[in-house]
């Protein structure tokens, strides 16, 4: 994709419609603001959404074609970004689902961030510094596979990882600091709205029996062995600790501006097409035309014309 001109604006052809729609609404899965969640209520397995592999692979590949269109209507607009957070406990399918539902997108209008244990840099910074720095430019679509959601997360479930960030020892009040930074973060993402920028938070909600499946696959298959660490069996053994920073945090922190969506995992092909649809539906919802050239440009535009004409 070029540079992009600030030309008066017009729809000259919308994206398509997606020929398929999932059986079942999407907005059950979302996180209304000021809701009490216990994810004990919330599902992991929903029946299957496509009856048969083929099935699958043609409405995902849908999606895309779809979400190709949007993108690429977004990035000629050039006025708003999206922003789309990924999480969950390990083996949840968060990359999976980055890799199947954007692999149609341009990868010149998308940028994926992976966030780890922080370096010595970003610990010498305030807790959403490392994330700020790669929230997406206009035009574009930014994932975060883990984000600054993991401030009130592992650092709040793992106690060692919170001194590692050094701050005011007066500041450290349990009873308040994690209010302090879902408030924070609330903000954040309300400045990022009124500046163009929209948010959408996906909570991929697994099962512990799917998830020991997904460990034992990672042990069992020489070409997973790689994704499993030790750390995986410690965050499972404190279960229970992860549920219930997930769900403090998803009460807190799901607003109109930017909802969360907590997704069953349990099935990997459920939750993509869920993915997907919601991207679709989120994009569908901004007020975007491609770029209309004004008068200057079209005179340009035939003088190009004749000048390529008469090469012929």
């Amino acid at each position: 994709m070029g540079s992009r001109s600030t030309y008066p604006r017009r729809s000259l052809r919308r994206p398509c419609n997606t020929t398929m729609q999932l059986p079942c609404s999407v907005s059950q899965f979302l996180v209304k603001p000021d809701t009490t969640i216990d994810l004990g209520q919330w599902p992991t397995a929903i029946p299957l959404l496509t009856r048969s592999k083929s099935e699958y692979r043609k409405r995902l590949g849908e999606f895309r074609q779809e979400l190709s269109e949007l993108q690429s209507l977004l990035y000629a607009h050039n006025r708003y970004a999206l922003l789309l957070i990924f999480q969950g406990i390990d083996t949840a399918g968060k990359g999976g689902a980055i890799k199947h539902v954007m692999s149609g997108v341009n990868p010149q209008g998308c940028q994926v961030f992976s966030f780890g244990p922080p370096s010595q840099e970003e610990l010498d910074h305030d807790f959403l510094w490392r994330t700020n720095k790669r929230l997406p430019e206009r035009g574009r679509i930014g994932i975060f596979d883990r984000s600054y959601y993991e401030e009130v997360l592992i650092v709040r479930v793992e106690p060692a990882v919170l001194a590692k960030q050094r701050l005011p020892t007066e500041l450290v009040n349990p009873d308040t600091i994690w209010q302090q930074r879902f408030a924070d973060i609330a903000q954040l993402e309300s400045y990022l709205y009124r500046n163009g920028t929209r948010t959408v938070k996906f909570f991929l909600h697994l099962s512990k029996q799917v998830q020991r499946k997904r460990l034992l696959a990672r042990i069992d298959d020489p070409e997973k062995n790689w994704k499993f660490t030790l750390h995986d069996l410690h965050s499972r053994s404190i279960w229970n600790d992860y549920q219930r920073a997930f769900a403090d945090c998803l009460s807190h922190t799901s607003s109109e501006q930017a909802p969360w969506y907590i997704v069953p995992a349990d099935s990997k092909r459920n939750a993509r097409l869920i993915v997907s649809q919601i991207v679709v539906e989120t994009l569908k919802t901004l007020k975007m035309d491609y770029p209309l050239a004004d008068a200057d440009h079209l005179q340009l535009l035939r003088q190009a014309r004749s000048q390529l004409k008469a090469d012929a």
